[in-house]
């Protein structure tokens, strides 16, 4: 695994900006090794918009911030066609989206329509314009922030788009020492010139491509259908895990594995991504609702409730 020291570099340039969160930006590299796109749900100042774009400046990708609000059009994201007089023919105008790196801003301030329109990028990793569909390049991902709910000017996420997200996290309030030190170097977080880049594209698709050779044991594979088909007949959970969200629970165990060291999944690096990719997929019954319970509590039963297989190394 060649590029393996590569990524804990990304991880280590990121820290520069974001200070106390290791576990949180782990995470983000996870997202990105597995190809996957991030929702990032906290209250506003906590260092989200920072965290993508040292994320953007270490990779030395093309990005593009798309703010959300309640005006923003499709076409305002996709790009739009115009009339060229000059040389009498119709003329595409790219959108944001035609990136590498995507900071969709606040997306939960625009309409479900507009929202929408991330989702052929985000799944096929192609945009269809007026009969006629680009490929994005590759690395593609989309990093998305959102207020919670209950504030004000809020849309609720469909289902269908919350599903296109491999992983969600919070980063949360800091600690007394960790926000002294985020005051005092505010200055050098509000530019992040001295964020460098450390990798580029050839290096990420190189680790993305480690990352789909590491290897799962079959008795892993099974373990992860369990905790798919466990959260489906909970009696807290509506709505349990999709495939999709097997899938993704796959996808990230190999890039969790891969920035551990090790060539192979076990369990533990399972566990590891389960909140982050489940805690945004499943809905809760209203009995559970009603009466306060915490999805992160119930994740955890999940896990308590499905076997854990024993699996010995299977490096090579």
């Amino acid at each position: 695994m060649k590029s393996r020291e590569k990524a804990i570099q990304i991880l280590e340039n990121m820290k520069k900006a974001i200070i106390g969160k290791d576990e949180e930006l782990e995470k983000v590299l996870v997202c990105l090794l597995a190809g996957g796109h991030l929702l990032i749900q906290d209250v506003p100042g906590v260092g989200k918009t920072t965290m993508v774009k040292a994320l953007a400046k270490s990779i030395n990708l093309t990005y593009s911030r798309i703010q959300f609000t309640p005006d923003l059009m499709p076409s305002d994201i996709t790009g739009i066609t115009l009339y060229n007089k000059a040389e009498e023919k119709f003329i595409f105008r790219k959108g944001p989206i035609f990136n590498q790196i995507i900071l969709a801003d606040e997306i939960n301030r625009t309409s479900p329509k507009t929202q929408s329109s991330l989702l052929q990028a985000m799944e096929e990793g192609e945009v269809s314009v007026e009969n006629t569909t680009y490929v994005l390049r590759k690395p593609f991902m989309v990093l998305a922030t959102q207020n919670p709910l209950e504030y004000q000017g809020t849309f609720p996420l469909p289902e269908a788009q919350l599903d296109r997200f491999l992983m969600q996290i919070s980063l949360g309030y800091p600690q007394q020492k960790e926000e002294e030190k985020i005051i005092r170097n505010y200055k050098n977080n509000k530019t992040l010139e001295h964020i460098k880049p450390v990798v580029n594209e050839e290096d990420i698709l190189a680790m993305q491509s480690e990352v789909d050779e590491i290897n799962v044991h079959d008795d892993i594979l099974k373990y992860i259908i369990g905790i798919a088909n466990t959260s489906r007949i909970h009696k807290d959970i509506h709505l349990g895990a999709s495939p999709r969200v097997s899938i993704d629970l796959y996808r990230g165990a190999k890039a969790y594995a891969y920035i551990k060291g090790r060539d192979y999944v076990i369990p533990d690096d399972v566990k590891a991504i389960v909140p982050y990719v489940l805690s945004h997929r499943i809905i809760l019954s209203a009995e559970a609702r009603i009466e306060g319970r915490k999805t992160e509590k119930i994740i955890d039963d999940v896990l308590e409730r499905t076997y854990v297989p024993v699996v010995k190394s299977i490096e090579g």
